[in-house]
C-alpha cells in the first residue's frame, strides 16, 4: 500500500519569518496523519524552517541540490549540506529548473544517484509543454525524461523514488490536467517502470501530480488510482489551503 505523499514547494517566495511563522502554522495544525507530508522552502530558510518542523509531522525538502559530494563549487549545495540541515527529501528536475536554468536529463540524472548515496529520498519531476501536449508527444517526452533521469538505478534504488508528474502548461497557470488526464499519465509511468523494472517496483514507486493543485481539485485528483499524492506550489504557501489539500488526501 502507497502511503499517500503530499509535498509543498515554496519556490523562491517569502522573507525568513514567512516562511517560519508557515512551517509553524502547518506544524501546528497538521496534528497527527496518516498522510506523508512535507515542505520545501528556499534553500537559505531550510535551517530555519527546520527549526520549526523539529519532531513533527512535517519532513523537511530541499528544492534543489548539486551531484558532486564536496569541492570548489561555488553557490551549490551537496548532499551532505542537507543533510546536515534536517532534509530527508530533495526535489530534482523541476520543469522551472529545466526550461528555465537549461537543466538535462544526465544532470538529474547525477543529483539522483548523489541523492540516493547520501540518503535522501529523491522527488524527480517529469512533465511535458502545452505544444508537446497538443502534439500527442506526451507519453513519449514522459517516458524521455524517466529513462534519461533515473538511468542506472537498481530496483531497490527505484523504489525508494517518488516521481512528480508535473505538466508544465498546469504549473502556476491556473489551469489543471482533468482528473482523467492526469491518471492516464500516471497510469503510463506506473506500465513503464513495469516494463523497466519489475511489477514489485512499479507498485511501490509513488507518483504524485503537480500543476495548480487546490483544496477544491485534490479530491478528484487524489482519488484515481494511480496518483499517490501532490507536489504544491502556490497552495502551498496559506496554511489552510496546504491543509485543505492534505484533508482531501484523506
Amino acid at each position: 500500500m502507497r502511503r499517500t505523499f503530499i509535498a509543498g514547494n515554496w519556490k523562491m517566495t517569502q522573507t525568513r519569518s514567512e516562511a517560519v511563522a508557515l512551517a509553524q502554522g502547518i506544524v501546528q495544525q497538521l496534528g497527527d496523519t496518516s498522510i506523508e507530508v512535507a515542505v520545501a522552502p528556499p534553500s537559505v530558510y531550510l535551517d530555519a524552517v527546520s527549526q520549526a518542523t523539529k519532531g513533527s509531522n512535517v519532513g523537511l525538502s530541499a528544492q534543489n541540490m548539486y551531484h558532486e559530494a564536496n569541492g570548489a563549487f561555488t553557490g551549490e549545495i551537496s548532499a551532505s549540506m542537507l543533510l546536515d540541515l534536517g532534509c530527508k527529501y530533495v526535489i530534482l528536475g523541476h520543469s522551472e529548473r529545466r526550461h528555465i536554468l537549461g537543466e538535462t536529463d544526465t544532470d538529474v540524472n547525477r543529483k539522483v544517484h548523489a541523492a540516493i548515496a547520501a540518503g535522501l529520498v529523491p522527488i524527480v519531476c517529469v512533465g511535458e509543454t502545452l505544444d508537446e501536449r497538443e502534439a500527442g508527444q506526451t507519453q513519449s517526452v514522459v517516458q524521455q525524461q524517466c529513462d534519461g533521469s533515473l538511468a542506472g538505478l537498481t530496483n531497490e534504488q527505484m523504489s525508494g523514488v517518488v516521481i512528480a508528474y508535473e505538466p508544465v502548461w498546469a504549473i502556476g497557470t491556473g489551469k489543471v490536467a482533468t482528473p482523467e488526464q492526469a491518471e492516464e499519465v500516471h497510469a503510463d509511468l506506473r506500465k513503464l517502470l513495469e516494463t523497466r523494472y519489475n511489477s514489485d517496483v512499479a507498485a511501490a514507486v509513488r507518483i504524485q501530480y503537480g500543476g495548480s493543485v487546490k483544496p477544491d481539485n485534490a479530491g478528484d485528483l487524489l482519488g484515481q488510482p494511480n496518483i499517490d499524492g501532490a507536489l504544491v506550489g502556490g497552495a502551498s504557501l496559506k496554511v489552510d489551503s496546504f491543509l485543505g489539500i492534505i484533508a482531501a488526501a484523506k
